[in-house]
This record gives C-alpha cells, structure tokens and sequence, in this order.
C-alpha cells in the first residue's frame, strides 16, 4: 500500500475513497522515505524544504486549478508529476467574477445597507447607479475561465478586450499592453495565474488607467495586484471601485480595503459551491487513484505534461 502524505484539509467522502488504495500520514507524523504520493491544495502547496525530503516522492495531487505553491519545473526535473483541478470550476469562478461586476456597477451592498438601516424609510429612494450594459470590459487572462467570464457577459452587451502573453484564436481584441487596455476599459477582470511573472502586474499605473469610473474585478490571485496601490488609488478617487475574492496576504485582509466603501470583499469563494468543490476533490482523488494504478493521470500540470 503506498504512503501518502496529506497537506491540508480534504472531505470525508475524499477520505473514503483514498483510505483502500493508501495509508494516509498527516504532515505532524511521517517518515519522508516513506512517502510516495502527496494530496495538497493550491494555497498551501508543497514547501520546497518538503519536497526536497521525500526522496520517493512520485507524485503531487493538488485540489485546485493553481499550483503556484508548487514548484512543479523541479518536480518534473525530480520525474515527480503534479495535477491540479482545471475545467470543473471554470464556470463557477466565472460566475463570482459576474457577480462581483455586477455587485459593483449596481451597489448591491451600499443598498442592502440602505434597507437594513431603516434608510430608505427614513430618507426615500437610494441614490442611483450605474448601468453594466455595453461596457468595455478588459480580461487579463482570457483562458479557460477567462472565456467562459466573456461567455457569461454577453447579455450585457459588452465590449470584450483582453490581454495575455499571445494572442488567441477568438473574437476579442487583443492587446499586447495591459496599460493602454487599461485606458480602453470600463471594467478590468484579473483572472491570470499568480506567481512571479504576474506578481504586481496590476500596478498603480494600470489602476491609473482605469480610471475613477474604473472598476477591478480580481478572481485570480491576491498576488496580482499591488494591494497598496490599490487601497490608495481607491481611497483617493483614482480608481471608482473593486470587487475582491482574493488578497495578498489571505485571510488577512488590510482594515484600510475593509473600511472602503467602493469595494466588494469575497473571501476567497469563487469556485465554492457544493457541486463544484465535490467535482475538484473526485479530481483529485481520481488522479491519485489513476496513477497507483498504472502511473498515468488526468490532469497534469504543463510542466508535467510529458512525464
């Protein structure tokens, strides 16, 4: 029976599953030898001092579509394969990053507030809002779920622009700089993968260029823009508003983004719907059970994809 190390958390009905196939090892007790498979999550990865311990280490399953807490170009040096969850919650994060759009441009919140508040009884009608139909909308990022976002926008009517590293085969314009996009947008979604070629990529500058009728919607990673920048360009009026489900320093999230008024905080929901989170963890299983099986997987990462 082979030995896997479980990092974080998983369901009871993940357990069930696994528990035939593997003698599972909390991170507390284990001995590194012994390990030949781990089952992690996006968020909390694999450490590198953690990785450089299982000398027998063959693979990595990670419950989530990002694996930026994976060194996964040394674990395909090491012969180690690492998969991850894509496909099954690229509708329900496109659904959240909507939702946080339309949130913003309509002030869910502010008017939820008004009723509760006894406002409107004591004060009349809220002020008015804004329109989200026929804007230009900004995705930076447009992969899986970045095209299922534009999909899911199209009864408002918009304007669709993105920016990636290269340009796709879709009907969208692409722009190959993220500020002059910027300029072009009312809304910019982030829905990039995080690590270091995308750490900050949404700047002050960028912000800047959306402008104080702008809004940023992020559902990628807290890593991507420069939260600082942010609290500041929102505070002074250089940006108009941001919808957030993911931060810099999760669950820590600064006093001074919570007290803004302009902005919608998730906490880090955007594929967390029953149905979807039970699709990611049978995923995740299954790839576990694969490759004891017969040292295939299912969904390798990219830097796996040829072990």
């Amino acid at each position: 029976m082979p030995d896997l190390l479980q990092i974080g958390p998983i369901s009871e009905e993940m357990r069930a599953r696994l528990e035939p196939v593997f003698a599972i090892h909390q991170t507390k007790r284990y001995t590194p030898d012994d390990i030949t498979h781990v089952i992690t999550n996006g968020n909390l990865g694999v450490t590198p001092k953690i990785m450089a311990s299982l000398k027998n280490l063959k693979m990595i399953s990670s419950y989530g579509v990002g694996y930026e807490a994976i060194d996964a170009v040394e674990a395909a040096r090491r012969g180690i394969i690492v998969t991850h969850t894509p496909d099954v919650l690229n509708e329900e994060v496109a659904t959240t990053a909507v939702l946080l759009m339309l949130a913003c441009y309509r002030e869910m919140l502010r008017d939820d507030a008004y009723v509760r508040t006894g406002k409107w009884a004591r004060m009349g009608s809220a002020p008015l809002t804004r329109s989200a139909e026929n804007q230009t909308v900004g995705i930076l990022g447009l992969g899986r779920i970045g095209q299922a976002i534009a999909h899911k926008l199209a009864p408002w009517q918009p304007r669709i622009v993105y920016h990636a590293r290269n340009p796709k085969d879709v009907a969208y314009t692409y722009f190959d700089n993220l500020t002059a996009m910027a300029f072009e947008c009312d809304v910019l979604i982030c829905i990039t993968p995080g690590g270091s070629s995308t750490q900050g990529i949404v700047n002050a500058e960028v912000m800047a260029a959306l402008g104080p009728q702008g809004t940023l919607i992020n559902v990628s990673r807290g890593s991507v823009v420069d939260e600082p920048a942010l609290i500041k360009a929102l505070s002074n009026g250089t940006l108009g508003w941001a919808g957030l489900d993911v931060f810099a320093h999760e669950p820590d999230v600064p006093q001074a983004l919570r007290d803004l008024p302009n902005t919608v905080l998730l906490p880090h929901v955007g594929s967390a719907t029953v149905e979807t989170r039970a699709a990611m963890g049978a995923l995740t299983v299954d790839n576990l059970l694969q490759h004891a099986e017969n040292g295939t997987v299912i969904s390798p990462v990219p830097e796996c994809a040829g072990l």
